[in-house]
């Protein structure tokens, strides 16, 4: 049963809606910098000089950051309280852009990256762990459907943002403002959750475990690293020994969790989250929609630009229809979670897959010739799909945790979702680029993805089986069982 944590009582009508839309907006800076800098990425080059290598880290040193922190990030929300670590991690996330935007080289432009993205790994699991605490029922539900609408209209706006902002030269600072435009935000972000974000945090509060922060932080380096940039360099021998040790590291971490449990209660996440099959389930099937995401995403991107000869301007479409899908699907899960429970994200799965089948027989019998509007419809019923199992999969599985552990679980979900995405571009070698390599155009990119979107519908069935272990409703009750 979950204790009541809060430090000071939890925040009700209009004070409560302010405070969600605080810690969203704080999420929608997130969402926006995974993708708002990929537009800008020819315009740094030519402006800072950076080599292709370099360039590559730009978004990577983030993306790396974000994925190793998030664990920690959110275990210290629990002990030293999630408004108070929220507005840190704002302040770093927000003084990083500052350093984005200024930069005077490459380099120096990774490093901000890698900071920037540390800002955020400690900022937003203290977004869904607040809202795990905050709210109940079916307004907890409703909340975390605003949260998937949030990542949805990331997706839409960052390479829109990032594209406009960098063409309209704004003061001169081209490429710049894709950073600067942070500032405003999250000083305002920083200013409203000082007075409308409620506190919480786990009143039996233990010491840090410094030990366990390395060791994860370690293990989760050690495997994104080669799954994020082996594939560039045809999986070398170093990416498998570095796949190896994280998977040692990881267990080496297990084992001292467990004796730091036994020993004074301390262990930066809490084991006991684990005996709860309705979170064990959710966070594998967290794992497995990552996978889903960066094989299909990847190889979809490929086959609508290298396979159908789109350019940037024409994929656009496609790229909101797939967005506004999933805002849509987040909205559904949104209004009926709250009753309907794990039906949500599973009726999301079986959208996903049988569209996925539909224009999978589409591409095998058009091939490059597959009309426009013909590509791009369907990507709205996938993109509620998704909006659909991320909303709902997010409210079933933090929404049953104690409280005073919310913040390691929506560490151990957000790490879940980062590991599976860069598993799921890794996997792409094997199940795509193993029959169009990088460069190829046409029907053979269109065969490759074909073929992909088979394994991309086995990995639904997976995900779909691992939701029966998240909350139903009780026979004749509006009780979870």
């Amino acid at each position: 049963m979950s204790t009541d944590t809060h430090t000071h009582p939890a925040p009700a009508g209009r004070t409560a809606t302010i405070a969600l839309a605080v810690i969203l907006i704080a999420e929608l800076m997130n969402a926006l910098d995974g993708s708002i800098v990929h537009t800008a990425l020819p315009s740094i080059q030519a402006d800072t000089g950076a080599t292709s290598a370099v360039v590559q880290w730009i978004p990577a040193a983030y993306t790396l950051t974000f994925a190793l922190a998030l664990i920690t990030g959110g275990r210290l929300g629990d002990l030293h309280g999630r408004k108070r670590v929220f507005l840190a991690g704002t302040v770093v996330f927000t003084a990083a852009s500052l350093l984005c935007g200024i930069a005077t080289g490459p380099d120096f432009l990774v490093a901000a990256r890698a900071l920037q993205g540390a800002g955020a790994a400690v900022m937003v699991p203290q977004v869904m762990a607040t809202i795990a605490v905050t709210f109940q029922g079916e307004s907890q539900a409703k909340a975390f459907g605003m949260y998937g609408m949030i990542m949805s209209l990331g997706g839409v706006l960052g390479p829109v943002l990032g594209a406009v902002l960098t063409s309209a030269d704004i003061a001169g600072l081209g490429w710049r403002a894709v950073f600067l435009i942070n500032l405003p935000i999250g000083l305002l972000t920083v200013l409203f959750a000082l007075r409308y974000v409620p506190d919480s945090r786990d009143r039996q509060a233990r010491r840090p475990d410094p030990l366990g922060m390395l060791l994860s932080a370690a293990g989760v380096l050690l495997i994104a690293y080669p799954l994020t940039v082996g594939g560039e360099q045809h999986w070398p021998a170093w990416s498998f020994v570095l796949l190896a040790a994280g998977v040692a590291v990881l267990a080496v971490f297990v084992l001292q969790q467990r004796a730091k449990t036994r020993k004074d209660g301390s262990a930066l996440v809490a084991l006991s989250l684990f005996r709860s099959t309705a979170f064990a389930g959710g966070l594998a099937a967290q794992l497995v929609f990552g996978l889903v995401s960066g094989v299909f995403l990847l190889t979809w991107v490929l086959f609508m630009q290298s396979g159908l000869g789109l350019t940037p301007g024409q994929f656009a479409p496609a790229s909101v229809a797939i967005s506004i899908g999933g805002m849509g699907g987040a909205a559904l899960a949104s209004r009926w979670a709250g009753t309907h429970l794990r039906r949500v994200p599973q009726a999301g799965t079986v959208l996903i897959a049988l569209t996925l089948v539909g224009y999978q027989l589409l591409v095998s019998a058009q091939q490059t010739e597959v009309p426009l509007p013909a590509a791009v419809a369907p990507m709205v019923l996938v993109g509620a799909g998704f909006g659909m199992v991320g909303a709902g999969l997010a409210g079933l599985t933090l929404g049953q945790v104690d409280h005073e552990d919310a913040g390691s679980a929506a560490g151990l979900f957000n790490t879940a979702m980062q590991l599976g995405t860069a598993l799921g571009i890794a996997l792409a070698s094997p199940v795509f680029f193993q029959y169009a390599p990088a460069g190829s155009h046409g029907s053979a990119v269109t065969h490759a993805f074909a073929g992909s979107v088979w394994y991309v519908v086995g990995a639904l069935a997976v995900m779909w089986a691992l939701m029966f272990l998240l909350p139903r409703p009780a026979p004749g009750t509006g009780r979870t069982t």
